[in-house]
């Protein structure tokens, strides 16, 4: 959603450095490590709950029944579906990982 010129400023070499560290990265109990080490439980909490948020949203779900279901807020529920309307496909992009992961 950022502009191309706040997108520069936060695509840095130590982002670049950890999008190439959880992309090297195969296991998620290693990755799951590094989470933790890396952020707040409610951090972690909060960034999970956004992907249900999303699939849940692409699922068709009204705002009070992901409201009930995740427990997030509207505002993160409005964050998240504008994202996914007009964000740069990031969400989508999980969300098709997921749904390939679950045909294993």
């Amino acid at each position: 959603m950022a502009d191309a010129g706040a997108r520069a400023q936060i695509r840095t070499r130590e982002v670049d450095d950890l999008l190439h560290v959880l992309a090297a990265m195969e296991k998620p109990d290693g990755i799951f490590d590094l989470l933790e080490d890396m952020f707040t439980i409610r951090e972690i909490r909060e960034t999970s709950q956004r992907l249900a948020v999303a699939r849940l949203l692409d699922a068709g779900l009204s705002y009070s029944a992901i409201e009930k279901e995740t427990g997030a807020s509207a505002t993160t529920i409005a964050r998240v579906s504008k994202c996914l309307t007009y964000g740069t496909g990031g969400y989508r992009k999980a969300l098709d990982v997921l749904a390939e992961g679950q045909g294993d």
